[in-house]
């Protein structure tokens, strides 16, 4: 009798928790960039999955909480029923019947029902790489469920509390265990590497506690705090702890929580879950590539589509492996491995110009806008045809910057002979002191690139008498001062141009072995170098620039060859 009534009781609470509760997740993608953020070929910081992301925890914690404390007293005692669901099930993990795992029987069943159902569905995405990780460490392989109700096998899961990936990892705990996070990637949503850091912490725990039910609380709550409330009560398994009322509901609700979400997996028509449409397992191969190399790049080389790529790489934040790392072992479609090595040697990567178009607000000045957008001011005035700083509100801009295109050369091409167009090619002589950064900011092209182009995949760095091949796009590079921005300049930069003039003349009448070169429109330091046969920096270094800023009828002396 007393069970039917508890049994009410729940039916009632889980009425409240479906009619009662706003349904609002307490998990997230990760957030795309802010409009205008420039990343390569465009790409966009969110990852797409084909995952449905909701709260692996349960809808609205706060009332799943209270019927929770409802409960009654917390220990192993069986309710007096005839039907006892762990007599049918066999499992390597300790299983427990009780009214705290009746509860989350029953919450599953009902106004969790629908999110159930998606984690089964989820479940053979990731059982056999989960499984193989266990077994290889001799833990329980159904430990397996705990992704379940930790991140409902969520790969890109992210709590409230900033947890992330499968098995809900801090940053602080993740690093213990040698997952790394930084600005490019994040270790904790990388399946595999997830896995075996959670085996690893799991299997640490249990050797602390020696008690599967204290290790999986500990998991979640801390072991710090399991210890002390061990030891501050005098217990030595948790449903005594859990009696105490020390921990907070939030960590001993994982127990049963996992128990329940164990029965139910095992046996899912036994409790009403059928016709579930159980994903394929997931399935990739290793592909060694260069640092900084997006994965548009990795999906044209494999003949896959990026939505796929992305999906087995989601532990990278920016769409491109890490540009930070030597080689990277990117994941592919299993089945594309062959093809993807053959056409690695044949990818090819060019620097062009995109636009974004951005809308003039009110009061907005041309430096706010170069800021925001890394841009300098002639470079902004030229590509709009602007004679003056002077801004109109609701008018467009155009903003330049640099993307990326990739193209399968054909087969048998040399590296030397990457781009067909010569013209574009630049060899460029490092001298002391100068870093793959300032070299790609003179040309005005990505830094990953540099990489790219010259194999840099030991940190991207470079030595004195190094020479890099540039693959250069004369639109990006014309961006010098046309007559239009020449307008533009102060007149402290008229001046020093005037001086500067007058002072080659001079340098000149005196014989000293150079000869006059007279700017014309359209003209940069770059081109002018390069129809002379001679450098930048030589010419920097005969003129005393300290810009390479250039207007029509500026007069540049070159040393006679």
């Amino acid at each position: 009798m007393e069970q039917k009534i508890f049994r009410g009781i729940l039916l009632l609470l889980f009425a409240f928790l479906i009619n009662g509760c706003a349904s609002t997740s307490r998990l997230t993608m990760q957030p795309a960039p802010p409009t205008g953020e420039l990343t390569l070929i465009e790409e966009t910081h969110s990852v797409e999955t084909d995952l449905t992301v909701d709260d692996p925890e349960g809808m609205c914690l706060d009332e799943e909480l209270v019927a929770l404390s409802k409960t009654g007293i917390w220990d192993q005692t069986t309710p007096q029923e005839s039907f006892h669901p762990i007599d049918t099930i066999i499992s390597d993990f300790p299983l427990v019947y009780n009214n705290q795992v009746q509860f989350y029987l029953d919450l599953f069943q009902n106004g969790q029902r629908k999110h159930f159902s998606r984690w089964l569905a989820r479940s053979t995405v990731y059982r056999e790489l989960i499984e193989v990780e266990l077994a290889e460490a001799g833990l329980p392989r159904d430990l397996l469920y705990l992704a379940m109700i930790e991140s409902g096998f969520n790969q890109v899961a992210l709590s409230r509390a900033k947890a992330v990936g499968l098995w809900q990892f801090m940053s602080g705990t993740a690093k213990q265990y040698q997952l790394r996070i930084d600005q490019h990637i994040d270790e904790r949503r990388d399946a595999l590497k997830s896995t075996r850091a959670a085996v690893n912490y799991l299997a640490d725990l249990y050797q602390e506690f020696g008690d599967w039910h204290l290790a999986v609380a500990a998991y979640n709550g801390g072991p710090g705090r399991i210890r002390h409330g061990m030891n501050k009560h005098q217990v030595n398994n948790f449903w005594d702890l859990a009696g105490k009322k020390y921990l907070p509901l939030e960590t001993v609700r994982y127990v049963p929580k996992l128990i329940a979400a164990l029965l139910i997996a095992k046996q899912p028509e036994k409790y009403g879950f059928t016709d579930i449409p159980y994903l394929q397992p997931l399935r990739y191969a290793n592909l060694t590539v260069p640092p900084g190399l997006s994965l548009e790049a990795v999906a044209l080389v494999s003949g896959s589509n990026i939505k796929e790529i992305k999906r087995l790489n989601q532990e990278l934040r920016h769409n491109r492996t890490p540009p930070n790392l030597g080689e990277y072992q990117v994941k592919i479609p299993l089945e594309t491995l062959v093809l993807a090595e053959k056409n690695l040697n044949r990818l090819h990567a060019t620097a062009n110009t995109g636009y974004l178009t951005h809308t003039i607000a009110a009061g907005e000045t041309l430096s706010q806008i170069c800021k925001r957008y890394d841009i300098n001011r002639t470079t902004l005035l030229k590509v709009n045809n602007l004679r003056s700083a002077k801004l109109i509100a609701g008018k467009n801009l155009r903003i330049p910057y640099n993307k990326v295109s990739y193209i399968l050369l054909p087969e048998g091409s040399k590296g030397e002979q990457m781009i067909a167009n010569k013209e574009n090619l630049i060899l460029h002589r490092v001298v002391k002191g100068e870093t793959v950064s300032a070299i790609a900011g003179r040309y005005n092209v990505p830094v990953e690139l540099v990489g790219i182009w010259n194999g840099l995949n030991n940190r991207l760095t470079i030595r004195a008498g190094q020479q890099l091949a540039l693959y250069v796009n004369q639109q990006v590079q014309s961006t010098e001062p046309s007559t239009v921005a020449a307008a533009s300049m102060g007149e402290d930069d008229r001046t020093r141009l005037k001086a500067s003039r007058q002072k080659v003349k001079k340098g000149v009448e005196k014989g000293d072995g150079y000869q006059l070169y007279s700017v014309r429109r359209g003209d940069s330091l770059w081109t002018i170098a390069r129809r002379l046969g001679t450098s930048l920096e030589d010419i920097r270094k005969w003129n005393n620039l300290k810009s390479d800023r250039l207007a029509p009828g500026d007069t540049l002396k070159i040393l006679k060859g």
